[in-house]
C-alpha cells in the first residue's frame, strides 16, 4: 500500500483502477479466508492516533467454496466503536471482471463531519462516526491491495491512480515527498518466487502518479502487456441522455474508459455534480430489479454461510444465529441510499466479541451479516456500535 500524508485539510479521495479478472485456485480451502480487497482508504483525522475513523471504498473478491468466488465493490465505515460494511450493486458491470475503468470517491459533506461516498461517479452512502477534518499532516489517503491467502490466488497488475480534495475544493495529486510504502510481502525475484511475492511501482515525478502492484500465483513465462477493455463504448452509451444533472454523458463515458483521473477536470459538468447532486452517471444508476445472480436457483446452504461468518468475524460457529433468506425489502434499512441487494438473504448475528472486517486488534461486542441466498456474497453488515447506527 502506498500511504499519503497531503499535509493539509484534505476534504475528498478519488481513485481509479480497471475491473481485472481475480482468480483462485480451485482447491479446498476449508473454513480459512482467502480474499483480495484493492482499496482506497480515507482517514479524516489521525490526530488520536493511526487507527482513527476512516472510510474505505474499493474491489473485493472472495473464495467461496472450492470452484465459488464473489467478485465486486464494497465500502466501508470504520471507527474505534465498531464498523459498517455493505456491497456496491450500482454501475455498471459492478461484479464482472470486464476490465473496465471504475472510480472510488469519498466527499465530505458541506455541513458537519460526514463524508459521502461515490462510486463511479453516483452516491451510493454516507458515513455517520467521522471526525472534524484538521489541519497539518492528521489526515491520511492510502491506497493498496491486501491479500489473505495468497497461495491461492493469482492478482493480476492493477494500476491505481489516486488524488485528494483539498480544503477549497481543488482536485490534485499528492506531492512525492509525502508519500510512504509499506509492503509486507518479499518483491518477486529469482529469490522469492510467486505464490508469495508482490511486485509493486510508485510511478512519480515531484507527485504521486500511480501505484501498480500484482501478486502472481506463479512464475510468469512473459511480462504481459496493459490491460485492455473487453466491452464497447458505444454498447455503454446507448440510450444515455445527451445530459443527465448537468453532466455530458458521451463525455463521461469516454473519459472513463480513457483518462477517469482526469474526468473531474475534463467532462463538461461534473464537477459540478459532484459537489452538489453526486448522481452524476447514467449508465452507473442501479436497474432497481434483481441482480443477474438472483436469477439461479438458491444454492448457498446455512452450513456455508455459517462457516463464512465464523471465519470472517473470529467468532465459534456455535456462537452464531442464522436465519434463513429473507426478501429483499428486509434489507432497505437505509432507504436513503442505492439498493444494496436484488437478492435474497441469509441474516448471521452473534453477541460474541469480534474483530469485525477490521485488520486490527480491537474487538467489539457483536455483529450483524447478510449474505446473497445465490452467490453466498456479503451484502452487508455491522459490528460494534455502528450496528446502531443509523
Amino acid at each position: 500500500m502506498t500511504c499519503s500524508q497531503p499535509g493539509e485539510p484534505m476534504i475528498g479521495g478519488f481513485a481509479t483502477w480497471r475491473n481485472i479478472p481475480i482468480t483462485f485456485d480451485q482447491v479446498d480451502t476449508g473454513s480459512a479466508t482467502v480474499q483480495v480487497a484493492n482499496y482506497m482508504r480515507v482517514s479524516p483525522n489521525t490526530s488520536s492516533g493511526p487507527l482513527a475513523p476512516n472510510i474505505e471504498i474499493g474491489l473485493y473478491a472472495e473464495k467461496t467454496g472450492k470452484t465459488t468466488h464473489t467478485y465486486g465493490p464494497r465500502w466501508s465505515e470504520l471507527t474505534t466503536s465498531g464498523g459498517r460494511t455493505t456491497a456496491i450493486k450500482a454501475g455498471v458491470n459492478p461484479t464482472k471482471p470486464d476490465k473496465r475503468n471504475h472510480t472510488y470517491m469519498t466527499v465530505r459533506q458541506d455541513s458537519g463531519n460526514q463524508w459521502d461516498v461515490l462510486y463511479d461517479f453516483n452516491k451510493v452512502g454516507s458515513t455517520t462516526k467521522q471526525l472534524k477534518v484538521l489541519g497539518g499532516n492528521t489526515n491520511r489517503i492510502d491506497v493498496g491491495l491486501e491479500v489473505m491467502g495468497p497461495k491461492y490466488i493469482n492478482v493480476p497488475s492493477i494500476a491505481n491512480r489516486m488524488q485528494f480534495m483539498t480544503g477549497n475544493k481543488v482536485w490534485q495529486q499528492v506531492a512525492t515527498a509525502n508519500v510512504a510504502k509499506s509492503v509486507t510481502l518479499p518483491v518477486c525475484s529469482t529469490t522469492h518466487k510467486p505464490p508469495d511475492c508482490f511486485t509493486t511501482k510508485l510511478t512519480d515525478n515531484s507527485k504521486f502518479t500511480q501505484w501498480t502492484v500484482s501478486k502472481p500465483r506463479r512464475q510468469a513465462a512473459a511480462a504481459s502487456g496493459p490491460t485492455a477493455p473487453t466491452h464497447s463504448r458505444d454498447a455503454a452509451t446507448a440510450g444515455l441522455p445527451a445530459t443527465f444533472n448537468g453532466v455530458d454523458q458521451q463525455a463521461l463515458q469516454a473519459c472513463l474508459e480513457n483518462d477517469p483521473d482526469n474526468c473531474l477536470a475534463t467532462v463538461p459538468g461534473l464537477s459540478e455534480c459532484v459537489a452538489t447532486v453526486r448522481v452524476c452517471n447514467a449508465a452507473a444508476l442501479p436497474s432497481g430489479g434483481p441482480s443477474e445472480d438472483a436469477a439461479a436457483d438458491a444454492d448457498v446452504s446455512a452450513a456455508d454461510i455459517r462457516a463464512r461468518a465464523a471465519a470472517a468475524f473470529d467468532v465459534p460457529s456455535d456462537a452464531l444465529a442464522v436465519q434463513p433468506p429473507t426478501s429483499p425489502a428486509a434489507l432497505r434499512s437505509h432507504p436513503h441510499e442505492v439498493d444494496i441487494s436484488g437478492d435474497a438473504a441469509w441474516t448471521v448475528t452473534s453477541t460474541n466479541s469480534t474483530p469485525g472486517l477490521q485488520r486490527t486488534d480491537r474487538r467489539f461486542d457483536g455483529f450483524t451479516a447478510r449474505y446473497s441466498a445465490h452467490t453466498g456474497a456479503l451484502l452487508e453488515a455491522c459490528w460494534g456500535d455502528l450496528c446502531d447506527a443509523s
